[in-house]
């Protein structure tokens, strides 16, 4: 029997995703509008729309559609905003950030992630978007954002991080130690401090470098 794509889509959209609180009719029709079959791996395609995280290459996986929208939300994205995602994954994400945001820079420490991700994207006609080959952990980006999305987890945020934000900016990223971390959201004022919001529990893979530090015990 095939599957329905779209009635599949919006289910995701009506009975995943809106009743975990995400409510911003732009955020759910990005959701709804990015084909999230396109950017899943092949041998998963009938389970994209599944609350499920998806396994992708190397350890990482695609994110539950719940905790996309959430992030989305989150970041309460402008027309006007600039954007950087830290880890591309599927490209899925990205394309969503695209479609609420003016430009996207996302980049990730998988050269066969980024140039799928690169060949995925072109296919969606989103002319906002640059992925780069890149260690966030070692990145020095040429310009500071109004938003900043980390899609993977961190078990304490690297400074340098919130370095990134222009003014104002917000920061979604998921902290802590794993099976229980949890998703915050940072915003700088104009003064350069920083306040933060936890959002809701989660467990996501880690950033490559960005672990918990192993504890030995004599």
């Amino acid at each position: 029997m095939s599957l329905d794509f779209e009635q599949a889509r919006s289910f995701m959209v009506n009975q995943q995703v809106r009743p975990w609180d995400v409510i911003d009719p732009r955020v759910l029709e990005a959701l709804g509008s990015v084909r999230r079959e396109d950017f899943v791996p092949a041998r998963y395609r009938r389970m994209a729309f599944t609350d499920m995280a998806l396994p992708l290459e190397h350890g990482e996986t695609m994110m539950k559609p719940v905790i996309e929208g959430r992030l989305l939300q989150a970041l309460e994205l402008r027309p006007e905003d600039e954007v950087l995602e830290i880890g591309t994954g599927s490209g899925f994400l990205t394309a969503c950030l695209a479609q609420l945001a003016r430009d996207v820079v996302s980049i990730d420490i998988h050269a066969d992630f980024v140039e799928r991700a690169r060949t995925r994207l072109e296919t969606t006609g989103l002319t906002n978007i640059r992925v780069e080959l890149a260690d966030a952990l070692n990145f020095h980006p040429d310009r500071r954002f109004d938003a900043v999305a980390v899609t993977g987890a961190v078990a304490a945020l690297p400074a340098e991080f919130l370095a990134w934000l222009k003014p104002g900016g917000r920061l979604f990223a998921v902290r802590g130690h794993s099976p229980v971390q949890q998703a915050v959201l940072y915003r700088t004022d104009a003064h350069g401090r920083v306040g933060e919001e936890g959002l809701f529990e989660t467990d996501l893979p880690y950033l490559i470098g960005a672990e918990p530090v192993a504890q030995f015990a004599l």
